[in-house]
């Protein structure tokens, strides 16, 4: 669409979720961008006002700076449909497919696309010895990962070491969420792709100093996460990665940018999950990829919301 047709910018930021700090940066981050390339720009917050009373006259495009719940599982994205409004991003079932971890893993293996083995385990179903039976079954050893069906930034997520330990956290989970998927953990490094348009961009390598990527190391400096700009991979693997998240990204039918999470180990690449919201804070990985591929954070900004459209 013409950059003429956008001059009226509304940055949806903030929210309700577990992640409203990270959005809150991510779209103040957005906001200085866009106002350097000259558009108006305005902010709605949905913690405060509910979404279905953006002003449409006085928006021409929205872009979404969402995190978390009701920001990148659809909900969010079916207000704007209904508002009939351009927004950035992916759409209503993309995003909420690719949220649900559930729903996406069955999307990647039936793309044949290499996943660690899970199960999903029920508030009202946890049953010691069914449990066993389900690793077994599974061929899950441990370490295991527990994680929240429909939660981003690694929040709520967990690793047990023995079935002890999984019982543990698992009501710990349950206490706040209903469902959780249980998931073989994989060592290796740690890799994520950034995807734009349907185009890999670059793939980065992450050394955190913590027991895994987790919330912590994502968003905070003293956690010292290494990034290594471009990942450690012979050419041939960096190309396979590449290939592998824009095949995701496809698969889902994702729109825009997003940042495919791999571990590579034993020399398979293992999809962790897709985010269709990825940070744009000053500690994010897609603006670090997009900078060493030479698109600077204003323009990445605007790349992303010139592909802003309805019917996503």
């Amino acid at each position: 669409m013409n950059k003429k047709k956008f001059k009226k910018v509304l940055v949806v930021l903030g929210g309700t979720s577990g992640e409203r700090a990270v959005s809150l940066e991510s779209g103040k981050a957005c906001i200085s961008a866009l106002k350097s390339k000259k558009y108006q720009v305005s902010t709605f917050d949905p913690k405060f006002k509910s979404l279905n009373l953006i002003d449409k006259k006085k928006t021409d495009v929205i872009f979404n700076a969402l995190h978390g719940k009701d920001g990148e599982d659809g909900v969010a994205q079916s207000y704007f449909e209904y508002l009939r409004i351009p927004y950035t991003h992916s759409g209503v079932i993309s995003s909420y497919n690719s949220m649900n971890k559930a729903i996406s893993k069955e999307i990647f293996i039936k793309n044949k696309i290499l996943t660690p083995n899970y199960f999903i385990l029920d508030k009202n179903n946890l049953n010691i010895k069914k449990l066993k039976i389900h690793l077994k079954k599974k061929n899950i050893c441990f370490p295991v990962i527990l994680k929240p069906i429909n939660e981003g930034s690694s929040l709520g997520v967990k690793i047990a070491k023995d079935f002890k330990n999984l019982i543990s956290s698992s009501k710990s989970l349950f206490k706040k969420y209903s469902q959780i998927i249980l998931e073989q953990y994989i060592g290796g490094q740690e890799v994520q792709v950034a995807v734009i348009k349907k185009k890999s961009l670059g793939a980065i390598e992450l050394i955190p100093k913590r027991s895994f990527y987790d919330y912590k190391a994502k968003y905070t400096k003293s956690a010292k996460t290494k990034h290594i700009m471009p990942a450690r991979l012979n050419k041939s693997n960096y190309k396979k990665v590449l290939k592998i998240a824009k095949k995701a990204h496809n698969a889902l039918d994702c729109k825009g940018v997003t940042r495919t999470d791999f571990k590579f180990y034993k020399n398979k690449f293992y999809l962790l999950e897709i985010n269709t919201q990825p940070g744009m804070t000053g500690l994010s990985l897609v603006p670090e990829i997009a900078n060493f591929c030479g698109i600077k954070f204003s323009n990445l900004v605007e790349k992303i919301l010139l592909d802003a459209s309805i019917n996503r």
